[in-house]
């Protein structure tokens, strides 16, 4: 049995407020979380995660939307995002 790490809630429910936030469609970046949760799931059979795989698809999407906002690159979020 993996023992999964502490997540605190908090962050993890800020994160997805500034997905929905930065997306044009609730709808849309929801579907793409779950895509990518899925993706996650089936490349990482064998390794043993930590994390879900939609609390990691979650994290990787805002900390992807976080770099594009540093960095001022308007084009890399939004094809996250649109």
């Amino acid at each position: 049995m993996v023992k999964r790490t502490k997540v605190h809630s908090h962050d993890v429910l800020q994160r997805v407020e500034e997905l929905i936030e930065g997306s044009s469609s609730r709808y849309r970046i929801t579907v793409q979380v779950a895509v990518r949760a899925k993706l996650r799931r089936y490349e990482n059979e064998g390794y043993d995660d930590p994390l879900k795989p939609i609390v990691r698809a979650i994290v990787e999407m805002s900390d992807e939307l976080r770099s594009s906002e540093i960095l001022g690159d308007d084009t890399a979020g939004m094809a996250l995002i649109s």
